[in-house]
């Protein structure tokens, strides 16, 4: 499998009137394959959005290299296909949405890379279809919930078929229906897809289907490997000033009560199982 992803010895600085404000990222090096789902976790200030950021050239580092997909990022004739390539996804999604009904808004991202309109109505047509949005085409996109808005924003994403999806906080400001209907299309496009992607969240529930979790602190990557390495591993992640998922920390009480269940189960279905 190869790499689709690779940031070699990253750093990058913010700066205020010409000086060093903040480094938000200290000489990090990461590498991604295709098709891979990646959770990237800590706490505020750790430099996942700014990591984010790095990934779709919206921003360049200021020492070290960023490639996507065999194309650098600091060079600016590649930024346009590196964006094209990697779909960002936000945290609020009316910040996205620019048009007045929900098939004009999955559209306009493709108008302007000057599609064709047959081509363009076919597109359409599928992003709405994967992110089950087909009967709301011809809806105002302020008339959906949260979660459909968010889906939506990501059908206008994945409507110009990206190769990665990088999503920062996408579910943050979600119910739980929400949140819930945004993760199954997420898993969906990646799993029957192979679509990559780089999902940055505060809820630890939703890094247990990853492949990988990656955790910040203080610009650095502090841990990188398999949910069940992470989370029974030797780092304090209370100390990094995140939380262990409710299904983790019940599978501990019931662990010291006795019990002999797996330290590494995952999943709430096998914990019930196991119980019965």
């Amino acid at each position: 499998m190869s790499n689709i992803l690779e940031l070699k010895n990253v750093s990058f600085d913010y700066f205020l009137n010409g000086e060093t404000a903040l480094r938000a990222l200290d000489d990090i090096s990461l590498t991604i394959k295709k098709g891979e789902y990646i959770a990237l976790i800590g706490s505020n200030g750790s430099g996942k959005s700014t990591l984010a950021r790095l990934l779709n050239a919206i921003l360049v580092p200021t020492s070290g290299e960023v490639w996507v997909d065999g194309l650098l990022t600091s060079r600016e004739e590649h930024r346009w296909e590196i964006r094209r390539r990697v779909g960002m996804v936000f945290q609020n999604p009316d910040n996205q949405i620019v048009a007045t009904t929900v098939e004009e808004d999955v559209a306009f991202g493709l108008e302007n890379l000057g599609i064709d309109s047959s081509q363009i109505s076919r597109r359409v047509t599928e992003a709405l279809e994967r992110v089950g949005l087909s009967s709301f085409r011809h809806h105002a996109p302020h008339l959906l919930s949260g979660g459909q808005k968010q889906r939506l924003a990501i059908a206008g994403i994945i409507a110009m078929r990206p190769r990665c999806l990088v999503l920062d906080e996408p579910t943050a400001m979600l119910d739980p229906r929400g949140r819930r209907e945004v993760l199954d299309t997420i898993q969906r496009m990646n799993r029957q897809e192979g679509v990559t992607v780089v999902h940055i969240t505060h809820f630890m529930e939703e890094t247990l289907e990853a492949d990988r979790i990656v955790t910040m602190d203080r610009g650095k990557i502090v841990q990188n490997g398999k949910p069940e390495e992470i989370f029974n591993g030797e780092t304090d992640l209370y100390q990094l000033g995140l939380e262990i998922p409710v299904l983790l920390r019940l599978n501990r009480i019931l662990r010291s009560e006795g019990l002999d269940i797996p330290a590494n189960i995952l999943n709430l279905n096998d914990l019930v199982n196991i119980l019965c």
